[in-house]
């Protein structure tokens, strides 16, 4: 796979490039946000109250994006709401993938009673709105990172474990599955040598698109106050600005913008690594 995807980036495929680009921009701004960030996020002004962009009529330096209702840098603050998106991003993702991925094995490779416990409890938790389960999570455990990386994980395990599931029971029928079996080698041994290998790609690619879904979420919850207080987060930057759309339309432009940048970088990086790593789509 590591190949496929090193000829894909010489042979210069684009969504590869620009999702990278995106990707590796998002990652060194949450990680560098305390040094590239040009006033402090939580730092009020009401004498800069509302402030258009620096390069706007009536603008003033220092504020490339402008101010929101208390005077805070818009600039400062969607730099630091990437370090939250970031955490709920990679943490709830990875969960999603683990739990998903786990149960999406066990199904397809035992089959009998642990396929059918596994579908009906997936069943059951793809019977409810996605969203709207993810805000009664979080409501019940109460506002906070951990809660949104939990509802992220909740809603996301459904999507690798129905994928996973199917890919295993086609993967199990396979010669070299069939051969290891044969000679007697262990559940977990076939499992981990010649199945988890071969889902490879196939979790590269649902785990860039759970990441965008992520993201998402984590805008989503923020945005309705179940995030954690006191951070700046791209939803929470949106809900305040909602009430000065029309005389303040930076304030709600620039969040939109960011969360939209990022998560079609997401999906296109993921596209790329698919037709990488796609041994249908390299003949």
């Amino acid at each position: 796979m590591t190949g496929a995807i090193v000829n894909s980036l010489r042979g210069g495929n684009l969504r590869i490039w620009l999702g990278g680009a995106v990707l590796l921009l998002f990652v060194a701004t949450a990680l560098l946000a305390p040094w590239i960030a040009p006033h402090d996020p939580i730092e009020q002004s009401l004498m800069n109250q509302l402030l258009p962009p620096a390069w706007a009529a009536n603008g003033q330096p220092g504020y490339w994006l402008g101010t929101d209702s208390l005077g805070r840098d818009l600039l400062s603050r969607l730099i630091y709401g990437t370090r939250p998106a970031l955490f709920v991003m990679l943490v709830g993702a990875a969960a999603s993938a683990l739990v998903g991925t786990t149960l999406g094995i066990l199904a397809g490779y035992f089959r009998g009673w642990v396929d059918a416990v596994v579908s009906r409890v997936l069943e059951i938790f793809m019977s409810f709105p996605p969203m709207l389960l993810a805000i009664v999570l979080v409501a019940v455990m109460g506002p906070g990172l951990h809660a949104v990386v939990t509802a992220v994980a909740v809603i996301g395990w459904t999507r690798f474990c129905r994928l996973i599931r199917g890919e295993v029971l086609a993967l199990r029928e396979q010669d070299f599955v069939t051969s290891a079996r044969t000679i007697a080698m262990r559940p977990m041994r076939v499992v981990m040598h010649e199945i988890l290998p071969n889902l490879a790609p196939i979790l590269t690619v649902l785990f860039g698109l759970e990441m965008g879904r992520a993201i998402i979420v984590e805008a989503v919850l923020s945005f309705i106050g179940f995030s954690s207080s006191g951070l700046a987060t791209w939803g929470g930057i949106i809900a305040d600005g909602r009430a000065y759309i029309h005389q303040a339309w930076w304030v709600l432009a620039a969040p939109i913008f960011a969360i939209i940048a990022t998560v079609l970088g997401m999906n296109a990086f993921s596209d790329g690594l698919r037709d990488a790593t796609d041994p249908v789509l390299q003949r």
